[in-house]
């Protein structure tokens, strides 16, 4: 157990320096959690109109050496939608602070629920963003909408030439809420999704396709649409985020309380599944790689778990090789 007295944490980002800044929920603080272990403010995160599932969500840090300048890229809710924000992170392990926000992408539709919220930057250097429909199933298949997306940006918050759809930050569409992004050794860029009553999903995402959202719930075998590599019954996974060591998979599991371990064949389906924890922890927000190892955050503090002494979490996980798995 690393840190306890977390209240809803959200995401959480480990920096070169040693340091690591978590952002809680419904407070719209961020905390920086110190080398040596300890928490101290950061700051808070101005213009956060918390509600629901909306408020200080996700964390990005662009990848780069642990002396130079970086920006702290942050979604959150607003009073009239979700954004993205970045701010200068000023000063250096255990003074860290922030500088005055700057919008990078804005109109993000937001409601109670489904306002995905995860960011992350990806090996071509752009920022990724993923979007919930905010209640509203038509905003995934709405090619004008930013709801129900997966966007990419660059980090100023232009569009990239490449993109699937010309002038527009859109990279796939037909999601209902995806809260977990990442990318394995081979460039396969992975998702996981928040199903309805159903379904939930994890997706090998392909910029430009069509995830079917809300015409299709899970494997539905329709020529329209591409379907998820592997799907679960909602009270197994509610996936949030996912960390990938090499070509594991590490997803983070809400109402299924449990971490899901998933082996890719070389960045491609089939995968195989196995649950860890199981009721361990209670609800899993987050979890990232750090170290020779893994950081989970509980989320029993959000108004559908039940909180436990000590909640909420930062807890390491030691990763072990077994047999043939990479």
């Amino acid at each position: 157990m690393l840190e306890t007295g977390l209240q809803v944490p959200w995401s959480v980002v480990p920096l070169p320096s040693g340091s690591a800044l978590i952002s809680e929920r419904d407070s719209a603080t961020i905390l920086e959690r110190l080398p040596q272990g300890g928490l101290r403010t950061v700051g808070t995160v101005p213009g956060v109109a918390a509600a629901g599932e909306g408020g200080l969500l996700g964390l990005a840090v662009p990848i780069q050496p642990a002396t130079a300048f970086s920006w702290l890229y942050v979604y959150l809710t607003t009073d009239t939608d979700n954004r993205v924000i970045r701010m200068p992170l000023n000063g250096v392990s255990g003074r860290y602070s922030l500088g005055e926000a700057q919008n990078v992408i804005t109109g993000i539709p937001k409601a109670g629920n489904h306002d995905g919220g995860r960011l992350a930057f990806g090996p071509d250097g752009m920022l990724y963003i993923t979007t919930g429909d905010a209640g509203n199933g038509a905003n995934a298949q709405n090619l004008s909408s930013l709801g129900g997306k997966i966007l990419r940006i660059t980090p100023d918050g232009d569009i990239p030439a490449d993109n699937p759809f010309p002038g527009s930050p859109v990279w796939s569409y037909g999601h209902r809420n995806v809260q977990g992004l990442a990318w394995d050794s081979h460039g396969t860029m992975w998702a996981s999704e928040f199903g309805a009553n159903t379904w939930d999903e994890l997706n090998i995402i392909t910029p430009g396709d069509d995830y079917g959202w809300p015409v299709v719930e899970g494997i539905a075998h329709d020529s329209r649409f591409t379907d998820p590599v592997y799907q679960w019954r909602t009270d197994q996974a509610s996936p949030s985020g996912i960390a990938i060591v090499g070509d594991t998979i590490f997803m983070a599991a809400l109402r299924g309380e449990r971490l899901w371990t998933i082996w890719s064949t070389d960045g491609h389906a089939p995968v195989t599944v196995a649950p860890f924890f199981a009721g361990t922890f209670g609800r899993l927000r987050a979890v990232v790689p750090s170290g020779s190892g893994l950081w989970m955050l509980t989320n029993n503090t959000d108004g559908r778990g039940t909180p436990r002494a000590g909640d909420d979490k930062l807890i390491a996980v030691t990763l072990v090789p077994t047999g043939g798995n990479k």
